[in-house]
C-alpha cells in the first residue's frame, strides 16, 4: 500500500490543504461541546452571568460583602468607586449593565470591576462565593427570620422587644465582628462544606439578585449572553461545514489524481508485457486490476485522509478536554467504551480477512468466465450449450456472491453492535452523570459536554474501524496492482541498442533458431535456418501444430529465441530497439483485429496524418474498395469493436490495408487470406507483388495456391524445417510438401494454378 502512496507526490500541495483543513474542522468540532456547556451553565442556569464576581455594585451591597469576608483589601483593589469622571471602560459597563448615561449615575455610589485577568477573576470569585451567599442568605426573609430566632434565644427579655423590631441586616451590622463572626458560624460551615458547583451557582443567583436591585435589567442580560454564544456556535459550525466540503472535495481530487495515475502506470506497464506475462496474468484479470482494485484504492484514499488525520485529533482531543474542562470522574466511561470497540473491530477483522482476500480473486474468476462466454457466443449457440455455460456463469457468480454476503455480513453486524457501544455508554453517562448533578459535583451543561465529547470519541474509533474494514480489500488491491506494475517485461531493449543496417535493408536471416515457451520442457523451434531477401516472397507452410505462426512472431519480438540469432538487416533483433524494429514491419496477425472508430481511422492506424490517396491505394491492393465503395458514409463508416460488423474476409481486408498503408520494409502475413475467396486472394496477391517489389515478404499460408509461384517455401513439421525450395523443387524433393500439396489440389490442377500464377507474375513485372 505504501508503495502506491508514493503516486501521491504531484498532490503534496492538495494534501497539505487538506490536512490544514482536517486541523482546523477537528479544533472546530471540538469547541462546540463548550458552547453547549456554557449555554446551558451560564445562559440558562446563570441567567448569563459567568462567574461569581459583579462587574457593577452598589455600595451598600460592597460594604456587606466586606463586612462578610476577611480579604477586604482584595476586594477592594480589584474594584474601582465611580466618581464624576469615567474611562472608557467604565462607560461601556455602565451602558451595557444599566443602559444609562454616565451623566445619570450619581456620583460615590456604584463600584466597577477593574480589567483583570481570567485567573485573577477566578480567585476573586473564590473569594467572593462566601460572603456572596451570606448576603443572599440575611436578605431572603424565611431564612433571616430562622436566624434571628436562634440569635435572640439566649438574650435577656428586655432586649428581646427592641431586636425583634430590627432586620437581621440591622442587627448583624450593629453587632461587634467578632459576635456577628459567631453568630452565623454555622452556617459559615455549612456554606463552606458545600460542593464548588453548589457554592458558585449560588453565589451567582446572589450576584442576579445585586444587579436586579441596581435596576439591571437581567432578562435582556440573559438573552444577549445566549444570543451571543449561538451566534459563535453558528460560526463555528460553519467553519466546519466549509471545512468538511473543502475536505471532501481536495479528497476526491487527490483520490481521483492517484486512481487516473496508476490506470495509466498499470496500462503502460501492460502494453510492455510479451505474451508470457499477458498469459501468467490472464486479460480478465488485468481488467479487474486497472479497473476494480484500482477503485478500490480511490475509495480508501478519499475516506483515509479523514481517519488518519481527523479522527485522532478529536479522539485525543476529545479526551484532554473530558480531563480538564469537566468532572474527570467520568472519564474511565470512555475508556470502556474504546476496549470494547477495539475488542468488536479486532474479532470481526480477524473472522473476514480472508474472504477479504478470496474476494478479489472471484471477481477475476467472473471476469474470466464472462468474457470467455461473450467471446465464443456464436459457438455456443451452434452447440446449444447455453445451459452448460450459464450454470459455469452462476456457478462463478455464486461463489462471488457467498463471499460478498459474507464481507457485508460482517459489516452489518459491525454497526449495530458500534452504535449499541455507543447508545449504552452514553445511558450510561446519563445515569452517573445525573448523580453527579443530584448531589451537586457536576453541572447540567457539563454533563451535556462530556456527552458531546464521548461521542464524538467514540465516532473517531468508528471511523478508525471503517477504515480497518476497508483496509484489508484494499490491500490486496494495492498488492495486486503492485504485482503488475513490479513485473519485469521479458522483452525489454537493451541500456545501448544498435541501428539497423542501411546496406543489409529488408534482409531477415534465421541462424540456428531454436525457442521454447516458458516452463515448456521442450523446443518448439529446433535450428531454424533460412533467409529471407528484399525483393523476393517467403513462404512457410506446414501441418497444424508444426511452429509456422511462432516463427513470425519471433521477427517483431512479440517472443525472444531462446537459442541461435534472428537478425534482421543484418543486425540481432535483441539488440535493436523493440520501436525501431517494429516501424519498419507490417504484420497482419492471423486473426484480424480492428479497432471501434471508422474505417479511415483503422487504415490509417500507423499514421493518422497519412494523406487520403495513400489510404485509397492500400484499400484498392487489399481488394477492400469494393465493399467500401458501397457503404453509405465510404471510409467514415463506424467499425464496430472488435470489427464485429463487417465479414470474416472483410476484416481480413482492412488489416492487410492497414499493413500496406505502413509502407514498410518487410510485409509478415500470418494466414492472413484464409477468410478470402480465390479470386479476391489472386487479385489481392497480384496488386501487392507490385507494391512490395523491393520489400521483403513473408507469407504463412494453409492453401498452397496462396504460395505457388512464392520464391522461396520454408516446409515445417514439428517444428523443424524439412525442406526449403520453390513449389517445383519441393514437389519432386520433399514428400512432406508433396503431401501437403496433394491433399488440397490434385496434381494437373497444382500444375495448372502454377503455370497460371507463373504467368500473371510475368505480366506484373512487364507492366
Amino acid at each position: 500500500m505504501l508503495k502506491l502512496l508514493k503516486n501521491l507526490k504531484k498532490s503534496f500541495w492538495s494534501v497539505i490543504v487538506i490536512v490544514v483543513l482536517l486541523c482546523v474542522q477537528a479544533q472546530a468540532d471540538l469547541a462546540l461541546p463548550d458552547y453547549t456547556s456554557k449555554i446551558v451553565n451560564i445562559g440558562i442556569q446563570a441567567g448569563g452571568i459567568e462567574t461569581a464576581v459583579p462587574e457593577v455594585i452598589d455600595k451598600d451591597n460592597m460594604e456587606l460583602l466586606l463586612m462578610f469576608s476577611d480579604k477586604k483589601e482584595e476586594i477592594v483593589s480589584n474594584y474601582s468607586l465611580l466618581g464624576d469622571n469615567l474611562n472608557e471602560k467604565e462607560k461601556k459597563i455602565i451602558k451595557k449593565y444599566l443602559g444609562k448615561d454616565e451623566k445619570k449615575i450619581e456620583p460615590n455610589t456604584i463600584y466597577v470591576l477593574n480589567q483583570i485577568e481570567n485567573d485573577k477573576k477566578q480567585e476573586l470569585a473564590s473569594i467572593l462565593s462566601v460572603p456572596l451567599m451570606e448576603i443572599a442568605t440575611i436578605k431572603n426573609e424565611e431564612t433571616a427570620n430562622q436566624i434571628k430566632e436562634k440569635m435572640i434565644a439566649n438574650i435577656p427579655e428586655t432586649q428581646k422587644t427592641y431586636i425583634q423590631n430590627k432586620s437581621l441586616l440591622e442587627i448583624i451590622k450593629n453587632m461587634p465582628e467578632e459576635q456577628r463572626k459567631q453568630a452565623l458560624q454555622q452556617f459559615s460551615e455549612k456554606i463552606n462544606n458545600m460542593a464548588d458547583s453548589i457554592r458558585e451557582q449560588a453565589a451567582i443567583s446572589s450576584v442576579k439578585e445585586i444587579y436586579k436591585e441596581l435596576g439591571v435589567d437581567t432578562n435582556k442580560l440573559q438573552n444577549d449572553y445566549i444570543l451571543l454564544s449561538g451566534i459563535q456556535m453558528l460560526g463555528v459550525a460553519l467553519i466546519t461545514m466549509i471545512s468538511a466540503v473543502s475536505i471532501m472535495f481536495f479528497s476526491s481530487r487527490v483520490a481521483a489524481y492517484l486512481g487516473k495515475t496508476l490506470r495509466e502506470k498499470v496500462f503502460a506497464k501492460v502494453l510492455q508485457f510479451g505474451h508470457k506475462e499477458l498469459r501468467e496474468f490472464s486479460t480478465a484479470s488485468l481488467i479487474t486490476r486497472t479497473t476494480n482494485d484500482i477503485q478500490q484504492i480511490q475509495q480508501l484514499i478519499t475516506m483515509l485522509f479523514r481517519v488518519v488525520v481527523y479522527a485522532p485529533i478529536i479522539g485525543i482531543g476529545g479526551f484532554i478536554k473530558v480531563l480538564t474542562n469537566s468532572d474527570n470522574s467520568m472519564a474511565w466511561i470512555i475508556g470502556v467504551a474504546i476496549l470494547a470497540i477495539l475488542f468488536i473491530v479486532g474479532t470481526l477483522f480477524i473472522i473476514a480477512m480472508p474472504k477479504f482476500k478470496k474476494l478479489q480473486e472471484l471477481t477475476d474468476k467472473l471476469n474470466l468466465v464472462s468474457r470467455e462466454i461473450l467471446t465464443g457466443l456464436p459457438v455456443i449457440r451452434a452447440f446449444h450449450k447455453e445451459k452448460k455455460e450459464e450454470g459455469r456463469f452462476n456457478e462463478a457468480n455464486k461463489d462471488l456472491m457467498k463471499a460478498n454476503i459474507f464481507v457485508n455480513n460482517a459489516m452489518s453486524t459491525m454497526m449495530p453492535l458500534l452504535m449499541f457501544v455507543m447508545n449504552a455508554m452514553m445511558l450510561l453517562v446519563i445515569w452517573v452523570g445525573g448523580h453527579g448533578v443530584e448531589e451537586g459535583l457536576l453541572q447540567v451543561g457539563d454533563m451535556m459536554a462530556f456527552i458531546q465529547y464521548m461521542m464524538q470519541i467514540v465516532m473517531a474509533f468508528l471511523m478508525i474501524s471503517m477504515i480497518s474494514i476497508m483496509l484489508p480489500r484494499a490491500s490486496v488491491s494495492a498488492n495486486r496492482i503492485n504485482e503488475v506494475l513490479e513485473t519485469k517485461p521479458s522483452i525489454e531493449d537493451k541500456e545501448v541498442t544498435k541501428k539497423l543496417n542501411a546496406e543489409k535493408k529488408g534482409l531477415v536471416e534465421f541462424k540456428n533458431v531454436s525457442f521454447r515457451y516458458p516452463d515448456a520442457d521442450t523446443e518448439i523451434l529446433e535450428d531454424i535456418n533460412f533467409t529471407a531477401k528484399p525483393g523476393e516472397t517467403t513462404a512457410i507452410i506446414g501441418s497444424t501444430g508444426s511452429g509456422k505462426s511462432t516463427v513470425v512472431n519471433l521477427l517483431p519480438r512479440f517472443y525472444d529465441v531462446t537459442g541461435g540469432e534472428l537478425l534482421i538487416d543484418g543486425v540481432n533483433v535483441k539488440e535493436v530497439a523493440q520501436k525501431e524494429l517494429r516501424d519498419i514491419i507490417g504484420f497482419v496477425p492471423q486473426k484480424g483485429i480492428l479497432f471501434s472508430g471508422t474505417i479511415e481511422s483503422n487504415i490509417k492506424y500507423a499514421d493518422e496524418n497519412m494523406t487520403d490517396e495513400r489510404m485509397i491505394e492500400a484499400a484498392k491492393i487489399a481488394q477492400a474498395t469494393e465493399f467500401i465503395e458501397g457503404k453509405e458514409k465510404k471510409y467514415q463508416d463506424e467499425i464496430a469493436q472488435g470489427g464485429s460488423n463487417v465479414s470474416g474476409g472483410q476484416k481480413q481486408r482492412l488489416a492487410i490495408s492497414r499493413a500496406i498503408a505502413k509502407d514498410p520494409e518487410i510485409f509478415v502475413f500470418d494466414d492472413s487470406f484464409s477468410a478470402l475467396d480465390f479470386k479476391t486472394d489472386s487479385a489481392l496477391r497480384e496488386a501487392l507483388s507490385q507494391k512490395t517489389e523491393n520489400k521483403t515478404v513473408i507469407i504463412v499460408a494453409q492453401r498452397i495456391s496462396t504460395i505457388l509461384n512464392a520464391d522461396q517455401i520454408v516446409v515445417l513439421e514439428e517444428g523443424k524445417v524439412v525442406g526449403i525450395g520453390t513449389h517445383e523443387e519441393l514437389m519432386k524433393n520433399n514428400e512432406t510438401y508433396r503431401q501437403i500439396a496433394l491433399s488440397q489440389l490434385s496434381e494437373e490442377e497444382l500444375s495448372s494454378e502454377a503455370k497460371q500464377e507463373k504467368q500473371k507474375n510475368q505480366e506484373g513485372k512487364e507492366a
